[in-house]
């Protein structure tokens, strides 16, 4: 049904390939419009709206449960519920 197309990106002007896969997710989603950039072009324009939307982090302080180190995460910290540092944190997961 769907068939590999070749299109050209409106960022950089290269030849990407819409994949017959592909062409049948966007149908699933109901997407209307094919891309218009290659997937390099996609990534780059995210991570710049990403950045713009999103500005610095601010980040909190805390004190974690483990070690005691003072720590600082992007959350407000809750008092029900422990904060770890990177390291603490790690090592749990790895456990």
């Amino acid at each position: 049904m769907y068939e590999d197309k070749t299109l050209v990106c409106k960022d950089c002007g290269a030849e990407f390939v819409f994949t017959a896969g592909e062409q049948e997710f966007y149908a699933e989603k109901g997407f209307q419009n094919e891309p218009s950039r290659c997937k390099a072009c996609r990534g780059a324009r995210k991570a710049t709206a990403r950045a713009n939307a999103n500005g610095p982090r601010e980040m909190y302080d805390a004190v974690c449960a483990q070690c005691g180190a003072a720590t600082k995460i992007p959350f407000i910290p809750k008092n029900d519920r422990p904060i770890y540092c990177s390291e603490c944190f790690q090592a749990m997961r790895n456990a």
